[in-house]
């Protein structure tokens, strides 16, 4: 699809009828604390839970957040930016929540695990939430269990955040890859998002995408390189599309732009008037891209764009595209 964009997207979605009490779309996962230099704090409010929830609050979308948190993160000040946006936050309490140190370096990000995560419970999904129409589930330090599989109803769009499930955490130590494996929670995704980085090299797009369910849709991205989305039948050749990543102006922090990646790209398939219903276009990977761009210009959650700043750059990307044409 690279540079076959030609109309931005329309207007602001209508809402599709739900059932009463239910959001649009739930977020579940454990926020992490990111060690902040910076920051009086000394850490920011992360996770895939706290962008995804951000990303799709913002881009319309009836949002309801299910975050595990430790203490001394419950009432962080970027959980009142999450209602701010219109999130339903509920705060599950853990005794020990994921704590990270990201360390960027030219060669790629080194991950320092400073504490895990205790497992969020199933039990806390508010009553109502299980008839949502949409589910991300972004785990960060491996906290969501099987039993998370099959909470969504039978035909709920599921996005998952498979890095979150790909982590060897040890206190005191660097974060280590686990080779991908078939996982209950996968299986049930209809997409799954990683960055190419959480996994060795020599691990095959053939290989990722033989955890999947036949016919769900794998997006790997690769930074400024954009990325890779293949879906397809086992044992028959993927379908692959290369997207264009869209040019930030002035990135100061890379952290969360992949959760932003696949909660755009998740919101377009559960609301596909988001981009006028063109995604066999790729317009649902144009919003996800020119969301990512955006999240890096902006330190921590206050990256995370509105979805007016989303159209303009995904004007932008549409220009861009021409002219590589």
């Amino acid at each position: 699809m690279g540079g076959q964009y030609t109309r931005r997207a329309s207007g602001p979605p209508v809402t599709a009828p739900r059932q009463a009490d239910a959001p649009d779309v739930v977020v579940v996962g454990a926020a992490s604390r990111d060690i902040a230099r910076d920051d009086p704090r000394g850490w920011r409010l992360g996770g895939g839970v706290s962008y995804s929830a951000l990303m799709t609050a913002r881009l319309g979308l009836r949002t309801g957040a299910l975050i595990g948190t430790d203490a001394e993160a419950a009432d962080a000040t970027e959980l009142r930016l999450l209602r701010d946006a219109g999130v339903d936050v509920r705060v599950v309490p853990l005794d020990h929540g994921p704590v990270f140190d990201n360390v960027e370096r030219p060669e790629g990000r080194l991950q320092l695990c400073h504490e895990r995560s205790d497992p969020l419970p199933v039990s806390a999904l508010p009553d109502g939430w299980s008839d949502a129409r949409g589910w991300i589930l972004a785990p960060v330090a491996a906290e969501l269990s099987d039993a998370w599989a099959s909470l969504p109803r039978s035909d709920a769009t599921v996005a998952v955040g498979w890095q979150g499930l790909l982590r060897e955490l040890v206190p005191g130590e660097v974060v280590r890859h686990v080779p991908p494996a078939a996982h209950p929670i996968v299986r049930r995704a209809d997409l799954v998002g990683l960055s190419r980085d959480d996994v060795a090299r020599d691990v095959s797009l053939a290989a990722l995408y033989s955890a999947l369910r036949p016919g769900s849709l794998l997006a790997v991205t690769q930074g400024d390189q954009g990325g890779i989305v293949a879906d397809g039948a086992h044992g028959q050749p993927l379908h692959l599309r290369h997207y264009p990543a869209v040019r930030s102006h002035e990135p100061v922090d890379p952290t969360g732009a992949g959760d932003v990646f696949l909660a755009a790209l998740a919101a377009a398939r559960i609301e596909p008037r988001l981009v006028g219903g063109r995604i066999g276009q790729g317009f649902d990977l144009l919003l996800a891209a020119s969301a990512a761009s955006l999240v890096l210009e902006g330190p921590g959650l206050l990256g995370v764009p509105d979805r007016a700043a989303v159209q303009r750059r995904m004007a932008e990307g549409m220009a861009a595209a021409r002219t590589r044409d």
